[in-house]
């Protein structure tokens, strides 16, 4: 498989970590949209949020209970937003479910 994500997890493409365990990697992004940006990403290879299902979606949960903890660990105490794009109209350019954790300055609205 020819995931950039995946060969980050594996070790192939060296990465800054900010969090590991058996079901997730929290490593900083090379490219950061915020003074704190991290990419929180499952082990396992799902494309997006539309492969989510009864049996991997569990591994999305457990990115969010550790969330509070990689932003405390990172500084963060004014608030964060997690921000997941979904599909090449939503800005999705690497097919690997991942969630941004962005933060370090007021990040106004969205929308």
């Amino acid at each position: 498989m020819d995931c950039i994500f995946c060969k980050i997890v594996d070790g192939t493409i060296p990465s800054k970590k900010v969090y590991e365990d058996d079901k997730m990697l929290a490593f900083y992004d090379i490219e950061p949209a915020a003074p704190v940006h991290i990419v929180m990403v499952p082990k396992e290879h799902i494309a997006s949020a539309d492969e989510l299902n009864e049996e991997n979606s569990a591994v999305v949960a457990h990115i969010f209970s550790k969330a509070g903890e990689i932003a405390k660990s990172v500084g963060l105490k004014g608030g964060y937003r997690i921000v997941n794009n979904c599909g090449p109209d939503a800005g999705q350019t690497v097919f690997h479910i991942h969630f941004h954790l962005m933060g370090g300055k007021p990040l106004g609205k969205m929308c």
